[in-house]
Protein backbone atom coordinates (compact mmCIF):
# COMPACT_ATOMS: atom_id res chain seq x y z
CA UNK A 1 0.00 0.00 0.00
CA UNK A 2 3.09 2.24 0.97
CA UNK A 3 3.96 2.55 -3.05
CA UNK A 4 0.32 3.50 -4.43
CA UNK A 5 -0.34 6.96 -5.22
CA UNK A 6 -2.13 8.93 -2.67
CA UNK A 7 -5.43 11.32 -3.30
CA UNK A 8 -7.29 12.60 -0.95
CA UNK A 9 -11.32 11.88 -0.50
CA UNK A 10 -13.72 14.66 0.87
CA UNK A 11 -16.98 12.56 1.91
CA UNK A 12 -19.94 13.00 4.28
CA UNK A 13 -23.77 13.38 3.98
CA UNK A 14 -25.67 16.04 1.79
CA UNK A 15 -25.88 19.67 2.69
CA UNK A 16 -21.71 19.74 5.18
CA UNK A 17 -20.13 21.82 3.05
CA UNK A 18 -17.99 19.11 0.94
CA UNK A 19 -17.85 20.98 -2.39
CA UNK A 20 -16.57 24.57 -0.74
CA UNK A 21 -14.20 21.94 1.65
CA UNK A 22 -12.76 20.56 -1.54
CA UNK A 23 -12.36 23.46 -3.91
CA UNK A 24 -10.77 25.15 -0.62
CA UNK A 25 -8.45 22.39 -0.21
CA UNK A 26 -7.34 21.79 -3.93
CA UNK A 27 -6.90 25.61 -4.30
CA UNK A 28 -4.55 24.94 -1.03
CA UNK A 29 -2.52 22.02 -2.07
CA UNK A 30 -2.46 22.50 -6.41
CA UNK A 31 -4.83 19.39 -6.93
CA UNK A 32 -8.29 19.06 -9.12
CA UNK A 33 -11.81 17.63 -8.01
CA UNK A 34 -13.39 14.59 -8.83
CA UNK A 35 -16.77 14.75 -8.29
CA UNK A 36 -18.15 11.67 -6.81
CA UNK A 37 -21.87 11.95 -6.71
CA UNK A 38 -24.52 9.54 -8.53
CA UNK A 39 -26.64 12.31 -9.97
CA UNK A 40 -24.03 15.02 -10.62
CA UNK A 41 -23.28 13.14 -13.69
CA UNK A 42 -26.18 14.32 -15.54
CA UNK A 43 -26.39 16.63 -17.93
CA UNK A 44 -29.06 19.39 -17.02
CA UNK A 45 -29.51 18.52 -13.80
CA UNK A 46 -28.09 21.30 -12.21
CA UNK A 47 -29.61 22.44 -9.21
CA UNK A 48 -31.27 19.43 -7.62
CA UNK A 49 -27.99 17.76 -7.62
CA UNK A 50 -26.47 21.46 -5.64
CA UNK A 51 -23.77 20.83 -8.99
CA UNK A 52 -20.42 23.15 -8.53
CA UNK A 53 -21.18 26.80 -9.61
CA UNK A 54 -19.16 27.69 -12.88
CA UNK A 55 -18.05 30.16 -10.90
CA UNK A 56 -16.42 27.77 -8.81
CA UNK A 57 -15.49 24.80 -11.59
CA UNK A 58 -13.28 27.68 -13.18
CA UNK A 59 -11.84 28.22 -10.19
CA UNK A 60 -10.61 24.08 -9.66
CA UNK A 61 -10.80 21.98 -12.81
CA UNK A 62 -13.63 19.55 -11.84
CA UNK A 63 -14.02 16.31 -13.40
CA UNK A 64 -17.01 13.47 -13.82
CA UNK A 65 -19.89 16.57 -13.97
CA UNK A 66 -21.76 16.22 -16.54
CA UNK A 67 -20.66 13.07 -18.72
CA UNK A 68 -24.10 11.16 -18.95
CA UNK A 69 -27.92 12.01 -20.22
CA UNK A 70 -30.08 11.52 -17.99
CA UNK A 71 -31.97 9.40 -20.10
CA UNK A 72 -29.38 6.35 -19.78
CA UNK A 73 -28.62 4.95 -16.70
CA UNK A 74 -25.32 5.16 -15.42
CA UNK A 75 -23.71 2.76 -12.98
CA UNK A 76 -21.04 2.77 -10.11
CA UNK A 77 -18.86 0.61 -12.77
CA UNK A 78 -18.87 3.10 -15.51
CA UNK A 79 -18.41 6.19 -13.34
CA UNK A 80 -15.17 4.22 -12.49
CA UNK A 81 -13.83 3.11 -15.71
CA UNK A 82 -14.55 6.93 -16.85
CA UNK A 83 -12.85 8.43 -13.54
CA UNK A 84 -9.58 6.12 -13.55
CA UNK A 85 -8.14 8.06 -16.38
CA UNK A 86 -8.53 11.27 -15.01
CA UNK A 87 -7.41 10.05 -11.80
CA UNK A 88 -4.29 9.10 -13.34
CA UNK A 89 -3.73 11.84 -15.97
CA UNK A 90 -4.27 14.20 -12.64
CA UNK A 91 -1.26 12.07 -10.98
CA UNK A 92 0.72 12.16 -14.19
CA UNK A 93 0.28 16.10 -14.15
CA UNK A 94 2.22 16.11 -10.45
CA UNK A 95 -1.40 17.06 -8.87
CA UNK A 96 -3.38 15.61 -6.08
CA UNK A 97 -6.59 13.95 -7.09
CA UNK A 98 -9.58 15.49 -4.60
CA UNK A 99 -12.46 12.86 -4.55
CA UNK A 100 -15.25 14.75 -3.27
CA UNK A 101 -18.97 13.32 -3.21
CA UNK A 102 -21.63 11.87 -0.83
CA UNK A 103 -22.06 8.61 -2.62
CA UNK A 104 -19.63 6.40 -1.26
CA UNK A 105 -20.13 3.49 -3.93
CA UNK A 106 -18.99 5.59 -6.38
CA UNK A 107 -16.03 6.66 -4.40
CA UNK A 108 -15.41 2.82 -3.01
CA UNK A 109 -15.80 1.67 -6.88
CA UNK A 110 -12.67 4.02 -7.83
CA UNK A 111 -10.73 3.53 -5.00
CA UNK A 112 -10.80 -0.41 -5.10
CA UNK A 113 -10.39 -3.16 -7.55
CA UNK A 114 -12.69 -6.06 -7.48
CA UNK A 115 -11.31 -8.55 -10.27
CA UNK A 116 -12.10 -11.44 -8.52
CA UNK A 117 -15.57 -11.00 -8.12
CA UNK A 118 -18.00 -13.09 -10.19
CA UNK A 119 -18.91 -12.49 -13.83
CA UNK A 120 -22.40 -11.14 -14.54
CA UNK A 121 -25.34 -13.61 -15.03
CA UNK A 122 -27.81 -12.27 -17.70
CA UNK A 123 -29.96 -14.93 -17.63
CA UNK A 124 -30.36 -14.70 -13.62
CA UNK A 125 -30.83 -11.13 -14.04
CA UNK A 126 -33.31 -11.43 -16.27
CA UNK A 127 -35.22 -13.79 -14.07
CA UNK A 128 -35.86 -11.43 -11.28
CA UNK A 129 -37.21 -8.71 -13.81
CA UNK A 130 -40.78 -9.28 -12.55
CA UNK A 131 -39.95 -8.63 -8.97
CA UNK A 132 -40.73 -6.02 -6.79
CA UNK A 133 -37.64 -4.60 -4.95
CA UNK A 134 -38.71 -6.05 -1.81
CA UNK A 135 -39.44 -8.83 -3.33
CA UNK A 136 -35.82 -9.07 -4.65
CA UNK A 137 -34.48 -7.55 -1.07
CA UNK A 138 -35.90 -10.28 0.28
CA UNK A 139 -34.13 -13.04 -1.07
CA UNK A 140 -31.08 -10.98 -0.31
CA UNK A 141 -31.81 -11.33 3.25
CA UNK A 142 -32.43 -14.85 3.15
CA UNK A 143 -28.76 -15.68 1.41
CA UNK A 144 -26.34 -13.03 2.38
CA UNK A 145 -28.10 -11.30 5.49
CA UNK A 146 -25.00 -9.24 5.72
CA UNK A 147 -25.54 -7.55 2.14
CA UNK A 148 -29.13 -7.46 2.90
CA UNK A 149 -28.32 -5.05 5.96
CA UNK A 150 -26.09 -2.73 4.00
CA UNK A 151 -28.14 -2.01 1.13
CA UNK A 152 -31.33 -0.35 0.87
CA UNK A 153 -34.21 -2.17 -0.88
CA UNK A 154 -34.36 0.40 -3.42
CA UNK A 155 -30.92 0.25 -4.92
CA UNK A 156 -32.11 -2.53 -7.13
CA UNK A 157 -29.16 -2.65 -9.10
CA UNK A 158 -26.97 -3.37 -6.09
CA UNK A 159 -29.05 -5.74 -4.43
CA UNK A 160 -29.48 -7.55 -7.62
CA UNK A 161 -25.85 -7.94 -7.88
CA UNK A 162 -25.20 -9.16 -4.59
CA UNK A 163 -27.59 -11.91 -5.29
CA UNK A 164 -25.97 -12.55 -8.33
CA UNK A 165 -23.03 -13.04 -6.71
CA UNK A 166 -24.23 -15.64 -4.58
CA UNK A 167 -26.47 -17.21 -7.70
CA UNK A 168 -22.98 -17.84 -9.22
CA UNK A 169 -20.25 -18.45 -6.62
CA UNK A 170 -22.77 -20.04 -3.52
CA UNK A 171 -20.73 -17.18 -1.21
CA UNK A 172 -21.72 -13.79 -0.51
CA UNK A 173 -20.26 -10.61 -1.50
CA UNK A 174 -18.48 -9.79 1.49
CA UNK A 175 -16.03 -12.84 0.48
CA UNK A 176 -14.69 -11.45 -2.53
CA UNK A 177 -12.37 -8.34 -0.69
CA UNK A 178 -11.61 -5.60 -3.11
CA UNK A 179 -7.92 -4.51 -3.23
CA UNK A 180 -7.06 -0.90 -3.32
CA UNK A 181 -5.63 1.43 -6.13
CA UNK A 182 -4.24 4.32 -4.37
CA UNK A 183 -3.57 5.43 -0.87
CA UNK A 184 -6.51 7.64 0.43
CA UNK A 185 -6.72 9.83 2.79
CA UNK A 186 -9.96 9.75 3.68
CA UNK A 187 -12.41 13.51 5.24
CA UNK A 188 -15.55 13.07 6.82
CA UNK A 189 -17.57 16.22 7.15
CA UNK A 190 -20.05 15.91 9.82
CA UNK A 191 -22.54 18.28 11.46
CA UNK A 192 -25.06 17.83 14.58
CA UNK A 193 -28.16 16.25 13.33
CA UNK A 194 -30.74 18.52 14.09
CA UNK A 195 -28.31 21.39 12.29
CA UNK A 196 -27.51 19.10 9.20
CA UNK A 197 -31.76 18.25 8.48
CA UNK A 198 -32.65 22.08 9.35
CA UNK A 199 -29.84 22.81 6.81
CA UNK A 200 -31.28 20.21 4.57
CA UNK A 201 -34.65 21.37 4.60
CA UNK A 202 -33.51 25.44 3.62
CA UNK A 203 -31.59 23.71 0.62
CA UNK A 204 -34.68 22.32 -0.64
CA UNK A 205 -36.93 25.59 -0.29
CA UNK A 206 -33.64 27.34 -1.95
CA UNK A 207 -34.09 24.61 -5.00
CA UNK A 208 -37.62 25.38 -5.33
CA UNK A 209 -36.99 28.74 -5.88
CA UNK A 210 -34.12 28.90 -7.74
CA UNK A 211 -36.35 26.89 -10.49
CA UNK A 212 -36.14 23.13 -9.72
CA UNK A 213 -39.45 22.76 -10.88
CA UNK A 214 -39.02 24.20 -14.18
CA UNK A 215 -35.44 21.92 -14.22
CA UNK A 216 -37.24 18.96 -14.05
CA UNK A 217 -39.69 20.02 -16.25
CA UNK A 218 -37.46 20.46 -19.30
CA UNK A 219 -35.60 17.47 -18.65
CA UNK A 220 -38.58 15.26 -19.96
CA UNK A 221 -37.13 12.66 -17.62
CA UNK A 222 -38.00 8.64 -18.69
CA UNK A 223 -40.07 6.79 -16.09
CA UNK A 224 -37.79 3.83 -14.74
CA UNK A 225 -34.32 5.83 -15.18
CA UNK A 226 -31.83 6.42 -12.49
CA UNK A 227 -31.93 9.76 -13.02
CA UNK A 228 -36.15 10.00 -12.67
CA UNK A 229 -35.75 8.56 -9.34
CA UNK A 230 -33.10 11.16 -7.76
CA UNK A 231 -34.31 12.64 -4.83
CA UNK A 232 -36.23 15.81 -5.51
CA UNK A 233 -36.80 14.87 -9.56
CA UNK A 234 -39.08 12.25 -8.23
CA UNK A 235 -41.08 13.47 -6.17
CA UNK A 236 -41.36 16.57 -8.45
CA UNK A 237 -42.14 14.21 -11.50
CA UNK A 238 -45.02 13.17 -9.43
CA UNK A 239 -46.27 16.76 -8.82
CA UNK A 240 -46.42 17.28 -12.81
CA UNK A 241 -48.46 14.18 -13.48
CA UNK A 242 -50.56 16.11 -10.89
CA UNK A 243 -50.53 13.25 -8.15
CA UNK A 244 -49.73 15.61 -5.36
CA UNK A 245 -49.88 19.36 -4.65
CA UNK A 246 -46.30 21.19 -4.90
CA UNK A 247 -46.31 21.22 -1.25
CA UNK A 248 -46.57 17.64 -0.57
CA UNK A 249 -44.01 17.36 -3.42
CA UNK A 250 -41.66 19.62 -1.26
CA UNK A 251 -42.58 18.04 2.45
CA UNK A 252 -41.55 14.56 0.48
CA UNK A 253 -38.03 15.80 -1.07
CA UNK A 254 -37.17 17.06 2.68
CA UNK A 255 -38.04 13.58 4.21
CA UNK A 256 -36.26 11.33 1.36
CA UNK A 257 -33.55 13.94 1.82
CA UNK A 258 -33.12 13.21 5.33
CA UNK A 259 -33.56 9.55 5.03
CA UNK A 260 -30.89 10.11 2.91
CA UNK A 261 -28.21 11.51 5.02
CA UNK A 262 -29.33 8.68 7.64
CA UNK A 263 -28.19 6.17 4.79
CA UNK A 264 -24.74 7.75 3.90
CA UNK A 265 -24.00 8.42 7.75
CA UNK A 266 -24.90 4.97 8.33
CA UNK A 267 -22.45 3.92 5.20
CA UNK A 268 -19.58 6.09 6.12
CA UNK A 269 -19.41 4.84 9.32
CA UNK A 270 -18.52 1.91 8.56
CA UNK A 271 -15.16 3.68 7.69
CA UNK A 272 -12.81 3.20 10.06
CA UNK A 273 -10.33 5.51 7.76
CA UNK A 274 -12.26 8.14 7.82
CA UNK A 275 -10.96 11.26 9.60
CA UNK A 276 -14.12 12.73 10.82
CA UNK A 277 -14.35 16.99 10.81
CA UNK A 278 -17.43 18.58 12.94
CA UNK A 279 -18.58 21.51 10.94
CA UNK A 280 -19.80 24.20 12.58
CA UNK A 281 -23.49 25.62 11.68
CA UNK A 282 -23.06 28.37 9.36
CA UNK A 283 -19.95 27.07 7.77
CA UNK A 284 -21.54 24.29 5.40
CA UNK A 285 -22.93 26.99 2.58
CA UNK A 286 -22.44 24.79 -0.35
CA UNK A 287 -23.36 20.93 -0.57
Amino acid sequence: MKNLPHLLVICGPTATGKTAFAIETALRENGEIVSCDSMQVYRGMDIGTAKATSKEQAAVPHHMIDVASPHTDFSAAAFAKMALPIVEDILARGKLPVLCGGTGYYIDALLQNNFDAPPEDPDFRRSLEGLTNAEIHSRLLECDPKSAQELHPNNRRRVVRALEIFHVSGQPRSNFQPTLRYTPRKIGLTVERAALYARGERRVDAMIQAGLVEEVRSLDLREGTTAAAGIGYRQILAHLRGECTIDTAIADIKQATRNYMKRQMTYFRRDEGIEWREVLFGECERN
